[in-house]
């Protein structure tokens, strides 16, 4: 009996994507395996090397990223021709590190596992540029161990970029070097926030770093680092080849963020899947594409961008997929694959299952999370079996209150108070028929 291999599924036809409309996607295969270094090269493939070392300046090349406005797509939504702009360079300064974050644990996604495993090449390509760009000459992959396909594809395309003389000693002949090691990392999902992946790179415990210095004036090792998601520095090629304005205007009168993204769909629907869209595409497209909810059912609430963002209702639907917007929204886009959650699913139980993700990662550098995610579990699971105590709901916004953003170390409970608080917002009976008699009392 053959195993059955999961991946992360693109529900767009070869035929539906050109270079021009769909940059990220563009050369994968509608068999899913691979594209090794011959196809890419076939499609222009490590073209923008050629195009941008030796002809154009680190600082003209960023500022194209600035004016492209290609902003974080692992989450946070910096922007990434800005965070390079404030790397440390210079003659006195040493040469320093671009690190890939390729550490996926956000639940809920599984976008960056498919350029991982099919797309390799493009994501060095961008590492490439990025290093030229902050003067790196190493760059490491931090990926997830968890991922083994995307480990094997990882090296593979690694070491023929290496043979063909796209890493090491004078890339095409433009006399910049830079070469690439891959990193598998031992499952901590703490290791999203880039400080604490430096400290895991190194050797250390994962645990966040303060700030300032910030990585870009001192991080691996004590030198210059720039550490970016996957899709961003996917987005990186094609912005060079063809320009700010072409990028910004592949989102049109959608978005201010420039660009497209890879959306994605999970839980209660007929398809789940990801696709290609101009950022700011409606969160109602992106639900219409997945075949709406299976067996009839209706929707209740939705997360926007994996367990880190906040619930949103059915009527925020037709919400432009952008950060700003969803931002104002009073959730985060984050990596933009939604979650879809049923009417006949409980809002307890669910938040319960990611608050107890949380709690298990939390590095327990800070008070607030080490304590405070556990308590706030304990609280939800008696809530879920009917045995929570008046009081109980407004302990868990106590809780939520005291992990929002800086009061905490990193972003990692201000994360996990998120869906928390929003759900009690929106859905705050289902709460409060789990405290004890609540139920006998209401018949």
């Amino acid at each position: 009996m053959t195993a059955t291999r999961y991946r992360s599924r693109l529900h767009q036809a070869g035929g539906e994507r050109r270079l021009e409309t769909h940059p990220l996607t563009w050369w994968l295969r509608d068999d899913g395996e691979r594209v090794d270094l011959d196809d890419y090269v076939a499609k222009d493939g490590y073209g923008v090397v050629r195009q941008v070392l030796g002809h154009q300046t680190p600082d003209a090349v960023i500022e194209t990223l600035k004016a492209a406005n290609i902003r974080g797509r692992g989450g946070g939504g910096f922007s990434a021709g800005v965070k390079w702009s404030l790397t440390l360079k210079g003659e006195e300064v040493p040469r320093g590190y671009l690190v890939c974050n390729a550490d996926e644990m956000e639940p809920g996604t599984f976008k960056d596992r498919l350029l991982l495993e099919q797309l390799p090449h493009l994501l060095l390509e961008g590492m490439i540029l990025g290093g030229y760009a902050n003067a790196a000459y190493y760059g490491y992959i931090f990926l997830r161990g968890e991922y083994v396909a995307a480990a094997q594809a990882l090296e593979r395309a690694i070491e023929e970029a290496r043979a063909a003389g796209w890493l090491g000693r004078d890339i095409a002949g433009s006399g910049f070097d830079f070469d690439i090691a891959l990193h598998t990392g031992a499952g901590r999902y703490i290791c999203g926030e880039e400080t604490a992946l430096i400290n895991s790179l190194e050797g250390q415990r994962a645990n966040p770093r303060a700030k300032p210095p910030f990585p870009g004036q001192s991080g691996a090792w004590g030198k210059p680092t720039v550490v970016n998601n996957v899709e961003t520095l996917c987005n990186v090629p094609a912005a060079l080849r063809f320009g700010a304005d072409w990028y910004q205007g592949l989102s049109g009168e959608r978005s201010d963020d420039g660009g497209t993204k890879l959306y994605g769909v999970s839980g209660q629907v007929r398809r789940t899947g990801l696709w290609e869209l101009p950022m700011g595409t409606p969160a109602g497209e992106l639900l219409d594409r997945a075949g709406g909810l299976r067996d009839d059912r209706t929707l209740k609430a939705w997360l926007p961008g994996g367990g880190s963002t906040g619930f949103l209702l059915p009527e925020h639907l037709d919400l432009a997929l952008d950060f700003d917007t969803i931002g104002k929204a009073g959730s985060r886009l984050g990596t933009g694959l939604l979650t879809l959650v049923a009417d006949d699913q409980s809002l307890v139980a669910l938040v319960r299952n990611l608050e107890e993700f949380f709690a298990r990662e939390s590095c327990g550098w800070c008070t607030p999370c080490r304590d405070g995610l556990p308590w706030a579990v304990e609280l939800l699971r008696a809530l879920e079996r009917g045995e929570g105590q008046p009081g109980d709901i407004e302990r868990l916004e106590a809780l939520a209150a005291d992990q929002g953003p800086g009061k905490t170390f990193c972003a990692h409970a201000p994360g996990a108070a998120m869906p928390l608080a929003s759900a009690i917002h929106f859905f705050r009976d289902e709460f409060a028929r789990g405290i004890a008699g609540a139920r006998e009392e209401g018949g």
